[in-house]
C-alpha cells in the first residue's frame, strides 16, 4: 500500500512500554517516521522502552517541546480517558477494548473525538451499536495493528518436548484460570510436554502475581509448568517464541492480542477463542478455534463489573482446549508438526507500515 506523498505532522499521546497500547503506540511512531512524517511524542505515563530505542525517541521528545499546534493529535489510549489533547487540531481517539458494552463514563469520552479509530470490524460494530445516532459512521476507522516481521520471523523449536505458551498479564478476562484445568485435562505426568506463562501484570501487587503462580505451579501437573518473567524488549519476546511450538489463548475478550499474531508470524501454531477483536485475523484456516456457544456477564472482581460481556468458557470449551492441545503434542511427538505457513501468509497482511497507511488515509 502506497504511503501519501506528503509529510505530515502528528501529535501522539501514547504509552511507551511493552504492554498492549505502549507497544502499539511504539510502532506507529516507528513507522510515520521511517516513512518521512514529523512527531511530537506526549508519553502516558512512565516511559518503558528498550534503551536501543531513545536515540530516535529523542528527537519526538524534542519536536514535543514546540508542537505544531495545528497538527492533528492521535490518543492511542483507554476509551474512559479521552479527554486531554495538544493544540487544536483534529482529534483522533484509538482505544482499544474488549467488551461489547460501554459504561457511561465510556460513552461520555467516545462522543468527544473528531474521529474513531478501532482495531477490528467487531469493535466498529460495537461502536456502533453503542453510540448509535452520536457518531457518524464515517468518522469510524478500522485501522488493524500490525507486526513487526523483521523481529517475529519463521522459526521451529528443536526441542524434542511439546511446547505450549500464553503470553499475557494475569487475568480471568485472559482465560488463565481455565488454561491451567485444559492443560491437566489434556495430559499426565508421563506426557513429554511443557506449558510456559509469561504473564507478570504490572498492575496486580507482588502478592497477586505469586498466587496466580501458586495456581499453576501447585495444579497436578505443576512441576510441567514454567514461569517466565516479563521480557524488555520485543526481540526478547521473540527469542522466547521461537523455542516453543504453539500458543494458546483462551481469552473471554480480546481488543486484539498482539502476541497472537506475533505468533502466527513466526509460523507457530495457535489455540484461541473464536470471539471478540483477535477474529479480524484469526480463523479456522491459521488457527484451532475454540468455539463459543454463549456470552456471559463479564466480571472478575477487579477490572470488571458486569458492565459489559464476554465468552463463557464452560466444560465445554475447556474440552474443546484440552483436544486441541493433545493434537499439538499428539503431531509433534510424531515429527509430524509442520510450520504454519497459513499463519505467515495472515502475518504478511498485518505489518505496521500498512497500519499508518491506512492512518494517513483516513485523513
Amino acid at each position: 500500500m502506497a504511503f501519501l506523498e506528503s509529510t505530515k505532522k502528528f501529535n501522539v499521546i501514547s504509552p511507551i512500554n511493552q504492554l498492549g497500547y505502549g507497544v502499539t503506540g511504539l510502532n506507529i511512531i516507528k513507522s510515520l517516521l521511517s516513512n518521512g512524517h514529523d512527531v511530537s511524542l506526549f508519553v502516558l505515563g512512565q516511559l518503558q522502552a528498550d534503551p536501543k530505542l531513545h536515540d530516535f525517541l529523542k528527537d519526538c521528545f524534542e519536536s514535543s517541546r514546540m508542537p505544531d499546534f495545528d497538527a492533528p493529535c492521535l490518543r492511542i489510549w483507554h476509551q474512559h480517558d479521552m479527554s486531554e489533547w495538544v493544540g487544536s487540531g483534529e482529534k483522533i481517539g484509538f482505544p482499544i477494548f474488549e467488551l461489547n458494552k460501554f459504561t457511561p463514563q465510556e460513552m461520555h469520552h467516545l462522543k468527544h473525538p473528531d474521529k474513531l479509530f478501532v482495531c477490528s470490524q467487531w469493535a466498529k460494530g460495537i461502536l456502533l451499536e453503542q453510540l448509535g445516532d452520536s457518531i457518524k459512521e464515517e468518522n469510524i476507522y478500522v485501522i488493524p495493528l500490525g507486526v513487526d516481521r523483521s523481529i517475529f520471523r519463521e522459526s521451529i523449536s528443536s526441542r524434542p518436548t511439546t511446547t505450549f505458551i500464553n503470553i499475557g498479564k494475569w487475568e480471568i478476562r485472559k482465560g488463565h484460570d481455565i488454561l491451567i484445568e485444559a492443560f491437566n485435562r489434556a495430559f499426565t505426568k508421563d506426557d513429554n510436554v511443557e506449558l510456559w506463562m509469561m504473564c507478570d501484570n504490572p498492575f496486580h501487587t507482588d502478592e497477586q502475581n505469586f498466587e496466580w503462580e501458586r495456581k499453576y505451579r501447585g495444579s497436578g501437573l505443576g512441576e510441567k509448568v514454567r514461569i517466565i518473567p516479563r521480557q524488555d524488549s520485543q526481540q526478547e519476546v521473540y527469542n522466547i517464541m521461537s523455542q516453543v511450538d504453539c500458543g494458546v489463548f483462551p481469552s473471554r475478550a480480546e481488543g486484539w492480542n498482539l502476541e497472537l499474531l506475533e505468533m502466527l508470524a513466526c509460523g507457530k501454531h495457535v489455540i484461541a477463542t473464536d470471539y471478540s477483536g483477535h477474529t479480524e485475523f484469526c480463523n479456522k484456516e491459521n488457527a484451532r478455534l475454540v468455539e463459543v456457544s454463549e456470552l456471559e456477564d463479564a466480571k472478575d472482581g477487579i477490572w470488571f463489573h458486569g458492565q459489559g460481556q464476554w465468552a463463557n468458557i464452560g466444560d465445554k470449551e475447556i474440552d474443546q482446549i484440552a483436544k486441541h492441545m493433545k493434537e499439538i503434542h499428539k503431531l509433534k511427538q510424531s515429527d509430524e508438526l509442520n510450520i504454519n505457513q497459513a499463519g505467515i501468509d495472515t502475518s504478511k497482511e498485518y505489518s505496521w507500515d500498512n497500519t499508518v497507511a491506512k492512518i494517513l488515509e483516513a485523513l
